[in-house]
């Protein structure tokens, strides 16, 4: 073979710092990375793999204490694959599980010091690091190929496949080493085992790496399109991307003949809630408001601020009838929410219109126009009710 196995080493060393201050950099730099979790550990996970790799050069050359060096290197990558996986961990919001990390680094120790300082011997010190590595690369792997929804499922199961074919090459090497070298091993021997299982090895690794920064971007473009979808005050939709939400509902609709239903919902006396006791409580009546509504409603529903106080919640497969029903359990919900100012109980109510395809049809304007008109008639009647528009005829 042409590679040279400490030129494999070395570079990969340097690749992995670089990529150690690169996480370091997004996590430093806060605002890149959020409120993500796992990237510090991955910075780290490289800057272990790099020292690690870099000890290499006494594999090559014993001197004084060198055992202990390569006992230190081993410890040091062993250390890195785990970070890997508490990295993966906290990045899935997990609790990382630091005593598995601990029991896997207590048993590299062991194995290494037994094998590399009190009884030398170098192909079994590798046919046991080789069996180790695999089982931390397949704690990775199962961590990563679980089922998730896209985008995020492409850049799981790419970084969780590519741990997949590192446990099938620690494996190889393992069972090789055990079964044709037993006696004659070395890193340094020359055996196409050498350069073949560290160069895939270290190209996959890279793949890991990648995969991460791919599970990275993906998670900030989400949480961006949550920003850009959401009421930042309230946490509900907003208005745009209901209207979007509208516009799919309408075609899967019309596909199925489903109907779809609107339902308009504005506070009572919210002006005078905010004159009265300022913004600070009308704001908490808004987010009480958003959350009774979004708890009301099913998983395929969707509840927005439609603009100041009003919300707008829109219901798919649903009959103005049934919409009906959830309004007056929201209202009633509501009315029951009691808020604290100070020494004083204050109660708010809500009025409600609702409309449902059958008298409209599936233009979103359209139905938005009636519910509110059926919202107006509610207020007119004196608030804190529940008007379907078809009662308006």
């Amino acid at each position: 073979m042409g590679m040279d196995i400490r030129t494999i080493m070395v570079m990969f060393s340097m690749l992995a710092f670089m990529f150690f201050m690169l996480f370091m950099f997004l996590e430093l730099a806060g605002l890149h990375v959020g409120s993500i979790r796992g990237v510090r550990q991955w910075a780290v996970a490289n800057l272990c793999i790099s020292l690690g790799l870099s000890l290499s050069y006494f594999y090559a050359y014993p001197m004084p204490g060198s055992n202990w060096a390569i006992v230190l290197g081993a410890m040091l990558i062993v250390s890195g694959i785990s970070l890997q996986f508490t990295g993966i961990q906290a990045f899935k919001e997990e609790r990382s599980d630091w005593r598995i990390v601990l029991l896997i680094i207590c048993v590299a120790l062991f194995q290494n010091v037994w094998f590399g300082v009190l009884y030398p011997d170098i192909s079994a010190r590798a046919i046991a690091n080789s069996f180790l590595f695999s089982f931390i690369y397949a704690a990775c792997a199962r961590a990563l190929l679980i089922r998730i929804e896209p985008p995020l499922r492409t850049a799981y199961w790419f970084t969780g496949l590519s741990f997949a074919v590192l446990v099938l090459v620690m494996l190889v090497r393992g069972v090789v080493i055990w079964r044709s070298l037993p006696e004659s091993y070395g890193i340094y021997v020359n055996t196409p085992l050498n350069p073949v299982s560290f160069f895939t090895a270290c190209m996959i690794q890279l793949c890991v790496t990648f995969g991460f920064l791919l599970m990275l971007n993906y998670r900030l473009i989400t949480d961006l399109q949550k920003i850009a979808s959401r009421d930042a005050l309230t946490g509900a939709l907003n208005r745009r991307r209901l209207e979007e939400e509208a516009t799919r509902l309408k075609a899967h609709c019309l596909r199925t003949g489903d109907t779809l239903a609107v339902m308009m919902i504005d506070i009572d006396h919210f002006k005078s809630i905010n004159d009265r006791y300022g913004h600070p409580v009308g704001d908490e009546v808004l987010r009480r408001l958003a959350d009774i509504g979004q708890a009301s409603i099913r998983p395929d529903d969707y509840i927005a601020r439609y603009g100041g106080e009003e919300f707008c919640i829109l219901l798919c497969s649903t009959t103005e009838n049934e919409a009906w029903e959830l309004a007056e359990r929201l209202r009633q919900d509501y009315a029951q929410f009691t808020l604290i100012v100070g020494e004083k109980s204050v109660n708010i109510t809500v009025s409600i219109g609702v409309v449902d395809s059958t008298f409209i049809g599936l233009e979103f304007a359209s139905l938005v126009s009636a519910a509110d008109q059926a919202l107006y008639r509610a207020k007119q009647a004196g608030r804190n009710q529940v008007v379907s528009y078809s009662s308006l005829s």
